[in-house]
């Protein structure tokens, strides 16, 4: 310690001294600079200056970042990649192609992952996202036995999560789309994660409950619906109106009518028009409600209201009426044959106490009789009168019951504002005023202003 001590002493005398001797050269200098010329004057300063040194880590200046262009322009983005690619025509055998590119292209599949997520998005754009094959390829995508944990600690703290994560999100979009699992989706989740992994659990999950859920719904809408738009009416409005207790009871079914198909017509001054099609449904109980409706009460026709199957949403109209006054309605008996398996009214023997309650605990919201229903490609006037004069061939009492219209601008936009209107011209607060007697073959109309109504419906 004390030869230590000593050391650094000498060190700091040393310094010391040599601190003295230059401040005896500055002032030499100095001294001799006041009687010298200025020549000798710049040479010493120069002489001075060169004692004093700057910092190491000062002196290096930072290095400018150099961009190499020609590898910056060979970065492709994964979205990049399937636009470049997918020039022509976006389907299976392009997104299969875009798939093997990546594939062949590293042995290791370095960005892999952000590859899968990048695909995942554009299925639908490609067609695909309903294919159960092209989900399994996506999955072979993922390097093998890999991300697979050796031990039980690997497992406890969740072995490459993002990777994991990935992979579940890819079975969660099958999930979403009802694609279920094959066989070959297990072997491979297998092969990528090994068979206690987070993917695993999610497909021994989806294999659980897909089953179960499958067929559970009575009234299924098919994944291809039809592309003809009589064929999707006929389908949309046996969906809204299939009474299974009206086929049961009574002995007709339920009346689904075409009244008129697309067509084509030429006017006369050579003006070619395009006729909508109409396709209405009515029920035996329906008719027989609007037989017994009083005729001085009038009828509405009421739309559109949207129905949505899967991605494509249609539009149908209703003809109903108000609500009957209670002091007009009258109950009539229950018919004990009308439902075997739903009795509608319990004479039962039965001691019951004074608390007990005889009646069905029903919540009943009046909102009027619905009488008929219809869809068309074009929901204007004049083919909606149409629909209703259809309807008069098995409904006299039409011909007698008044008929306002409370018809929106809805679908008819959607065909084209530039293609020509075969009715009148009417706005969302018009309504229609229909008066027909039963003489009359062709019903005249009368405009008429009525404060609107509310056309809330249960759908």
């Amino acid at each position: 310690m004390k030869c230590v001590r000593c050391l650094l002493q000498l060190q700091c005398l040393r310094l010391v001294g040599q601190s003295a001797r230059s401040a005896a050269q500055c002032g030499a200098l100095l001294q001799s600079a006041s009687s010298s010329q200025p020549s000798v004057l710049h040479q010493s300063q120069v002489k001075v200056l060169r004692h004093f040194h700057a910092s190491p880590a000062c002196a290096k200046s930072q290095p400018e970042p150099v961009y190499n262009e020609k590898r910056d322009k060979s970065l492709i983005t994964h979205d990049d990649l399937f636009e470049r690619v997918a020039k022509d025509a976006r389907i299976k055998a392009t997104f299969n192609k875009v798939l093997d590119i990546f594939i062949k292209r590293d042995i290791r599949r370095r960005g892999h992952v952000e590859f899968i997520y990048a695909a995942l998005k554009k299925m639908p754009e490609f067609g695909v996202e309903r294919d159960l094959a092209v989900y399994n390829k996506l999955l072979d995508v993922f390097p093998k036995e890999v991300f697979v944990p050796r031990n039980y600690i690997q497992r406890m703290f969740n072995h490459y999560p993002r990777q994991q994560e990935c992979g579940v999100q890819l079975l969660e979009q099958m999930e979403n789309y009802g694609i279920m699992p094959n066989m070959e989706t297990k072997v491979l989740l297998v092969q990528i994660f090994g068979e206690k992994s987070h993917p695993i659990r999610k497909y021994q999950r989806i294999m659980y409950w897909f089953p179960k859920f499958k067929h559970i719904n009575p009234f299924p809408v098919p994944q291809q619906l039809p592309e003809d738009p009589v064929d999707l009416a006929r389908f949309s409005l046996t969906r809204i109106a299939n009474d299974l207790d009206a086929k049961l009871s009574s002995p007709g079914t339920t009346v689904l009518t075409l009244m008129s198909l697309p067509c084509t017509d030429v006017t006369v001054s050579g003006e070619e028009i395009t006729l909508p099609h109409i396709v209405g449904t009515q029920s035996p109980g329906q008719m027989e409600l609007l037989a017994k409706h009083n005729p001085s009460r009038p009828v509405f026709v009421e739309g559109p209201f949207p129905l949505w199957l899967r991605k494509t949403c249609v539009h149908y109209y209703i003809l109903r009426a108000d609500p009957i006054p209670p002091d007009e309605k009258v109950e009539e008996p229950y018919d004990p044959e009308r439902c075997l398996d739903y009795p509608l009214q319990l004479d039962l023997d039965l001691d019951r106490d004074f608390g007990d309650e005889e009646s069905f605990d029903v919540e009943d919201l009046d909102e009027g009789p619905v009488f008929a229903m219809c869809m068309t490609s074009q929901g204007d006037q004049a083919t909606l009168n149409q629909w209703i004069s259809g309807l008069q061939q098995n409904n006299p009492i039409l011909g007698q019951v008044p008929t306002l219209f409370r018809v929106d601008a809805g679908p008819r936009e959607l065909q084209g504002a530039a293609a020509p209107e075969s009715g009148p011209s009417h706005g969302p607060e018009a309504e229609t005023l229909k008066e027909e007697s039963p003489h009359e073959e062709e019903p005249d109309v009368i405009v008429e202003e009525e404060p609107r109504r509310s056309k809330g419906m249960k759908q």
